[in-house]
């Protein structure tokens, strides 16, 4: 009996190319593999604003020997619940991937990520390829502060684009955040991973959808959620700022006043006093919005709001709302 394979396909104004994603990059490579594995395309249209989801149900429609649904979302909630929506909808699929709707990923490394599985991996991870493919700048920034910052399990380079097993996907469903980070929350599962290098494709078509605020929000999320390094940092600088502010204190009161200065420091007191306080008050200011960052998270997962709301009347198929 043919395993099922899940693809998920979380999409956000991608009118302009995904058609030709779908036509001629997607499906003809499912279907040469199809006589392997049972294949279902899940597309979840994250809200588009644009003609998106007409182009998707016409896609569908057409190409009939492809078994394919689409969720609607009322509205943009975002590409990580995009992707969380794909892999509760593949809840009875043998293996989950993922892939994004802009061509970029390669949708030739598919076999292999099978492959991977087949053999036993868990979990299969596509990694950037280092030699042909350059990093941004902020992508090497964030992965670094990552790790420094303690998380140790983040790859430099690892994507989105990566296959699960039904076991992982169980478990990734378990997880009630509403701020989450996918590829961060698999990590955390701690399923052993194999990784494949593949070289990124351009984009065709229109504009990359994630803006410079959207990235900017993405990596305040990773830090607040991953890692809760920045406020034991924040702490032990707050101690040693403390107790360096009242050595220093004690050696200008010894130097100054009590010794008469014999360094010929003259130090005026009023200054002194400034620039302490001015540091300190920097350093509350810098501590409070750390910390604002944490409750905000915490006061998000209070509410206890649904992850996403799917539009039936737009969508083809179905799955539990959560």
């Amino acid at each position: 009996m043919k395993k099922r394979v899940s693809v998920v396909v979380p999409i956000y104004n991608e009118e302009q190319g995904i058609k030709q994603f779908l036509s001629e990059q997607l499906f003809p490579e499912l279907k040469n593999l199809s006589g392997s594995y049972n294949f279902e395309v899940i597309l979840v249209d994250d809200g588009s604003e644009d003609k998106t989801a007409e182009i998707v149900r016409a896609e569908i429609l057409r190409e009939k020997s492809m078994k394919s649904r689409m969720l609607c979302f009322t509205r943009n909630f975002g590409k990580e619940v995009a992707l969380t929506a794909g892999i509760m909808a593949a809840k009875d699929s043998d293996a989950v991937i993922m892939i994004d709707s802009d061509g970029q990923h390669p949708v030739e490394a598919i076999p292999k990520m099978l492959e991977r599985w087949e053999s036993g991996a868990k979990v299969v991870t596509a990694m950037r390829s280092r030699n042909k493919t350059q990093h941004k700048a902020g992508s090497k920034i964030f992965y670094k502060t990552m790790r420094l910052l303690g998380d140790k399990n983040i790859i430099e380079g690892a994507m989105d684009f990566r296959l699960i097993d039904h076991k992982v996907a169980e478990d990734y469903a378990r997880f009630s955040e509403h701020m989450r980070i996918t590829r961060g929350l698999i990590d955390w599962l701690g399923y052993p991973q194999e990784y494949i290098s593949v070289e990124l494709k351009g984009r065709k078509y229109g504009d990359g959808t994630y803006s410079f605020r959207k990235l900017l929000k993405l990596a305040g999320d990773s830090f607040v959620s991953m890692t809760r390094t920045p406020l034991a940092i924040f702490g032990y600088l707050g101690l040693f700022i403390t107790v360096l502010s009242l050595l220093l204190g004690l050696f200008i009161l010894i130097q100054q006043y009590i010794l008469g200065d014999p360094l010929g420091l003259d130090w005026s007191g009023a200054v002194a006093m400034c620039v302490f306080i001015s540091f300190l008050v920097g350093l509350v200011l810098i501590s409070q919005a750390i910390t604002a960052l944490y409750i905000s998270q915490i006061h998000i997962e209070a509410k206890n709001r649904p992850l996403f709301v799917i539009d039936d009347d737009k969508s083809e198929g179905a799955i539990e709302k959560k």
